[in-house]
Order: structure tokens, then sequence, then C-alpha cells
């Protein structure tokens, strides 16, 4: 990908990512510049006969009682911002202050906002620059926006605040500069029109839900291989019996094991060794399945959350000001709040795994997975880690959207806390990578164990064979615990998934 080109319109996920992680350049769609600068002259007409106007020309949330002069409607723009940006927290990592900037300029880009152009284009060229604003990561409630958050965002554009330049956090003004970027002053509506929205929380959680969509297709790698592990029974995952259950994440999730399967002579049918696999082995079909469901449906409110127009007021292309409730996170915390159930199932399902491969009653082989147990203990304590964030993942999973405080004198007595529910997800996601980490490294230490104790007489799958080879090279066989520093390795492991290798690999041979 060599550029996006924003409309307004048409942001997919790809292309955030490309944006946020690749920095793929950013240009604006000569047909949005129309709507902008129509929306724009709407907004001075406005100032210009003193009409009264929520944002333009009165006080903000339940000070909209209180009318603004023409001559203050500029300042009133730069005081929310000075006062707004009162966020808490470390910053947001850099990935995400990126997408918080692409979101809003391609919502400023349906031309419904009343802001000018050239600050959209101040707002560009921060990006193409990567000058980074600092950017606290806590105090939004999600309903009027993530007021905080955008305003921190905002500062830098007006010299102020802090920013990231080639890595280095500096005075807002001085990171301008140093891009080659002069710092703007706010015009009526503008300081409004970047702060009023729920970008933040957007652009976390959709890059969580890019990852978990990622994270959905690792967890077949490793459950397949965990399953070879076992001499596990395949006819589970016939594509005849999830038809007359037609899910879709179930069928594709079946499919998935199969093909990665495929070849392999370590696995069973019914009653060659037993009768009926563990659920986490027989269900993972229902269960991926389920949480690959889920992701799809957030991927899709994730990309029309993107394109869509999120602050308050609008303004319509014929002319009309509409007060509404565009900013309110609801649409999008509920989400999030799925997105993260459907995450750390993922993870509790392949903690559940770990044990049975680990533990000698059930696996059939050594305790932990290492020569000599007893003097060695393996992969005793990855279990432990492991379950460790599994468990934190179940009180992540609590929903934050059920929650509400109310703000701004009672007149905004209903918020969705959106912003939370986007960070729990993300903090899910990354709890559930390390647990399939450990699961690939404890899976492939286990192929290797069945493979001895069967005088190497089987073949792997296509897939697991692949994925074996790939971990095989980036980390050794555990012969015993001198011989290893477990978190160094397992630091190795998640390159794998961190740097998509392993799915790539593994793509090459199956069609997932």
């Amino acid at each position: 990908m060599n550029k996006v080109v924003l409309t307004g319109n048409d942001l997919d996920l790809e292309q955030l990512v490309a944006v946020c992680r690749d920095h793929v350049k950013v240009e604006i769609d000569e047909k949005a510049i129309a709507d902008v600068n129509k929306s724009r002259k709407y907004v001075e007409e406005i100032v210009e006969e003193e009409r009264v106007v929520y944002g333009i020309n009165t006080g903000f949330g339940s000070l909209s009682r209180v009318s603004i002069s023409k001559e203050d409607s500029a300042q009133l723009q730069e005081n929310i911002i000075r006062t707004h940006a009162s966020g808490f927290g470390n910053p947001l990592p850099e990935d995400e202050v990126r997408g918080v900037m692409l979101i809003r300029i391609n919502s400023l880009l349906k031309g419904v906002s009343g802001i000018r152009l050239s600050t959209i284009e101040l707002l560009l060229e921060m990006l193409n620059r990567n000058v980074v604003p600092f950017i606290p990561e806590k105090g939004s409630l999600g309903a009027s926006g993530d007021l905080a958050p955008l305003a921190h965002m905002v500062l830098p554009m007006l010299g102020l605040g802090k920013a990231y330049y080639e890595g280095e956090l500096l005075p807002g003004k001085v990171a301008m500069e140093k891009a080659g970027l002069k710092p703007i002053a706010l015009a009526a509506k503008e300081g409004l029109a970047l702060i009023n929205g729920t970008t933040v929380l957007t652009a976390t959680g959709a890059l969580a839900t890019y990852d978990a969509l990622k994270l959905s297709k690792i967890a077949d790698i490793a459950g397949a291989m965990s399953c070879e592990s076992a001499r596990g029974i395949i006819d589970a995952f016939w594509e005849e019996l999830h038809t007359i259950r037609p899910h879709a994440g179930s069928l594709k999730t079946a499919e998935n094991l199969r093909n990665i399967l495929e070849g392999s002579t370590y696995i069973t049918h019914t009653a060659e060794l037993r009768v009926q696999d563990a659920y986490t082995f027989r269900c993972m079909p229902q269960i991926h399945g389920a949480s690959k469901d889920t992701l799809e449906y957030v991927k899709e409110k994730v990309e029309i959350e993107l394109n869509s127009a999120t602050d308050n007021p609008i303004i319509t292309h014929d002319g009309k000001v509409i007060s509404g409730g565009n900013f309110h996170g609801e649409l999008m915390a509920q989400p999030l709040d799925f997105l993260a159930i459907a995450v750390s199932e993922l993870g509790n399902v392949s903690e559940r795994r770990i044990e049975r491969m680990v533990n000698t009653t059930l696996s059939g082989m050594p305790s932990f997975l290492v020569k000599h147990p007893g003097l060695n203990s393996g992969f005793m304590i990855t279990q432990y880690a492991a379950a460790a964030l599994a468990s934190e993942n179940k009180t992540l999973s609590h929903p934050a959207s059920v929650d509400s405080i109310t703000s701004c004198e009672n007149q905004e007595d209903f918020v969705s806390m959106g912003n939370w529910a986007s960070r729990k997800a993300r903090e899910v996601v990354k709890n559930t990578a390390r647990i399939l980490t450990t699961e690939l490294m404890i899976a492939a230490q286990a192929l290797d164990f069945r493979m001895e104790m069967e005088d190497n007489k089987y073949q792997l799958g296509k897939g697991t064979k692949v994925a074996h080879d790939v971990i095989r090279k980036q980390v050794a066989f555990i012969e015993d615990d001198k011989s290893v520093e477990i978190y160094e390795e397992l630091e190795k492991a998640q390159e794998l998934i961190n740097t998509g290798k392993l799915l790539e690999e593994v793509e090459k041979v199956v069609k997932f």
C-alpha cells in the first residue's frame, strides 16, 4: 500500500493499520474539499449574523445558556482546548495516536463539522511528518466524545502541550518547528469540531480488533498443534457436523483445523485410541467460532465508526445546524466490551489446553514436558503465568458500558465509558497473545516428545509442520532447566506472533 486517500466515507481497517504502523502517507481526496469549504462558509455566516448556535457562539455543555460575542468566538475555541486537556496516565502508544489523527481527519472530511480546510491540512501534515501529540490515556467518559484526550491532540497545533518528533518528547511548539510546521489560531467552531467525538476510543478499539482477528487464526494453529500432540480425534471437525448448526465462525474454525491438520498421521478417529476428546480439543470449532463471529461483528461496527461524523453540532449540506448526540460512545462501547469477552475466551481455552499438555496424568508425557522432572521444572510456571493472564482477562471482561456517571451539571447524565472499554479490550488482546505464545511453545515441545515416543513413524499435518518448523528456527527444544532462561524463549516465540511471521508462513500452505 503506497498511500491512503481519504474521502470521509471509505476508510477501512487495513488502511488504518497501514497508516498507524507502517507510516503510509495520507492524502485528501479532491472531492471532499468542496463539502468542507461549504460547511465552513455556513459557520462564518452564523458568526457574522450573530445567530445563536451551540458551540459556535455559546458556551459548552451546561454552559450552552451563555452567549458568546462575535469578538470572543475564536478565543472560546482555544479556551476549551486549554481547559479540556486534563487527561492522566501513561501516554497512548504511537500507533494509537496516529489512528486518532487519521480517524479525526477522515471524520472532518465528511464536510459537516464547519472546520477550515487549512486546519484539517495541518493535522494531516502532522500525521505525515509523524508529529505525535502526547495524549494521556485516561480521562474520557466516552460520552461527549473523547474530550480530554482529543484536546491533548490539538494542543501542539496551537504551539502548546507536548508531542513526540523522531521519538523525542518535546514541547508542542518545538516539535512542530522541527517538523517544519507552524502552529495556528483556531477559528469559530474549530475547537469543538476537533475534540467532540469518539475518535480515541475508536482508534484504540480498531487496532485491538485488527490484532484480535489475527489472534483468532493463531488460536486455530495453536489448538491444532496441541490437539495433534495429544493424538486428538479429527472427526469433531468434519464439515457435516457443523453444517447442521451452521454458525459462520464454527464452520470456518472447523475448516481451518481440517486444513491445518491435513496429512497428519498423529491425528486419530473416533474409538481408535479413545471415544471422545476433552472439550478444549473437541469443541474448538464452537469456542473459537463464537469468538470469530463476535470479532466480525465488532469489525463491522469499527468500520462504520471510522467513516462517521461524531461531533456536535452537525451542519448539514443545506446549511441546517442540528444539535444531536453523535458524539456518544455507546454504539462502540458495547461492541468493544464484546471484543474483550471474545478474545478472553480464546485465552481461556488456550490456557486449558496448556494444562492438558503439561499435566502428565492428562498427556501421558513427562510432567511439565521436560526430561527428568523434579530436577527440572520445565514448563511448570509458564502454565501459572498463562493462568494468571487468563484470570486477569476475566476481570477485564466485565463490561464498561453498563457503568455511567453524571457530568456537566447533570446535562450529560448518561455516559458510555467507551474509552475504558477500548483500553480494556486492548489489554485483553495483549494478554491473550502471550497465552497463545505459551501454548505454541509448549505445543512444539509436546510434539517433539510425541514424535520421540512414537519413534518418528508418523508425520505432522501440513500446517502444523510449518508452524513447528518456524517455532524451532526461533526457539530450541528445552532439554533441561539449566540450558534456558524461559522468559527469553517466550519473548522469541512471541516475536513470531508480533511480527506476523508465524501466520505468514502457515498461510503459504493453508488457506484461512
